[in-house]
């Protein structure tokens, strides 16, 4: 799956911001406690976990002890620190800086996946318990389909089994679009004019998708929306797991 254009911009700016920064300070390091160069440090990634994923995150940790050591802490210049509170400030830099990465991309991940809508709840719980009651696959297809007819507002929706063909505009895991791997802004431009792919997968792997026609002239539904379909795409793809080979109809 193609990454977001968020977590790209987030992991080119990783390893250089912090390095930016600490730049930016070194006049200021004779004047400023390390503990107020570090904290400034923080904040940038802190920055770059928000934008981007936890790896970003970690990434933009390890630049600026790396860049705090070099440049703001003596001797300068060298990988080398003299002080043992600067030792400390370095060590507590990197710490603080995996920790809150790990807050921030868990903040962010429960921010895409919550969802506050009755009908939406109750779509997921009966859609969750007809899996693990044994549902037919089938039944689990037909139902989801239908469901997504109406929380996308589609004018048509099929289902493909194991059928991974052609490119397709796809939505994502993360309820965007993508268009020739290249990210859709729903918002600007709308649905693309041809259908789009929703994948059923477990564990990483395909085991078919729908294939979604919008309604031409519509609006897009909001986030919460796609997010749910693509939680209920995914129980179709445990659905089709659990049975084995299920043949198209």
């Amino acid at each position: 799956m193609r990454m977001p254009l968020r977590d790209r911009i987030a992991l080119a700016v990783a390893l250089p911001a912090p390095l930016v920064v600490a730049l930016a300070l070194v006049p200021f390091r004779t004047h400023m406690t390390s503990a107020n160069l570090a904290l400034i440090l923080v904040v940038i990634i802190v920055a770059v976990a928000a934008l981007g994923s936890r790896t970003a995150g970690v990434l933009a940790a390890l630049s600026a002890a790396a860049w705090f050591d070099f440049f703001l802490t003596r001797p300068y210049q060298r990988f080398t620190i003299s002080q043992g509170d600067d030792i400390t400030t370095t060590l507590l830099l990197l710490a603080v800086g995996v920790a809150v990465s790990q807050l921030a991309a868990h903040a962010r991940t429960l921010k895409l996946v919550t969802v506050t809508d009755a009908a939406h709840l109750a779509r997921i719980h009966e859609t969750a318990s007809m899996v693990q009651g044994g549902a037919s696959p089938y039944a689990v297809v037909d139902q989801v389909r239908q469901q997504l007819v109406e929380i996308l507002g589609l004018r048509g929706c099929r289902f493909e089994h194991g059928t991974l063909l052609g490119r397709h505009p796809r939505l994502e895991q993360d309820g965007m679009l993508t268009v020739a791997r290249a990210h859709w802004d729903l918002d600007k431009d709308g649905w693309p004019g041809e259908e789009i792919e929703l994948r059923a997968s477990v564990g990483g792997r395909y085991l078919g998708r729908f294939m979604m026609r919008p309604e031409p002239g519509t609006l897009p539904p909001p986030l919460q929306a796609r997010l749910v379909a693509v939680s209920l795409a995914d129980h179709v793809g445990a659905a089709l797991d659990t049975a084995g080979p299920v043949l198209d109809r």
